[in-house]
């Protein structure tokens, strides 16, 4: 029998770090939102949705162009995250099971993930969490 466990972290972040963070969010989305802009005009043109796929090659160019290039200043996993989730809001109206998706708003559900968890390198004697373009937070269990 195989038994799975689970912990919880709780992250705490310098100053610096937190800033980071914020920006980070802002950057997921704000690429959602983009993302749900440019699907809403697709649709209103007639034409089929963009895929994930898709959707992600035109976030390597997003990111490439010079009015977005503070793009290349948050991971590209988690935007390639919200781009997911996005796909997945779609089909989830397309399915009946929910509504058309909406715009994020600033300070709503304020999140961003990391896929891989090849990524993320837990420390646990010192207690730090190492996460890519953020660098060491420290952490703890919380009781």
């Amino acid at each position: 029998m195989t038994l799975w466990q689970a912990f919880k972290f709780e992250l705490l972040p310098i100053g610096a770090q937190r800033r980071q963070m914020r920006c980070f969010v802002g950057s997921c989305r704000f690429v959602y939102n983009k993302g749900l802009a440019l699907q809403k005009a697709r649709f209103d043109a007639g034409e089929k949705k963009l895929n994930y796929a898709a959707l992600c090659k035109l976030l390597t160019q997003w990111r490439s162009e010079t009015q977005t290039s503070w793009l290349k200043d948050a991971p590209t996993h988690p935007l390639q995250q919200a781009l997911k989730d996005l796909e997945r809001a779609y089909t989830h109206f397309f399915a009946g099971r929910a509504d058309l998706p909406r715009f994020k708003r600033k300070g709503q559900h304020d999140s961003f993930r990391y896929p891989d968890p090849k990524q993320i390198r837990l420390d646990q004697p010192n207690s730090r969490l190492f996460l890519p373009k953020l660098g060491q937070a420290v952490c703890h269990r919380p009781t």
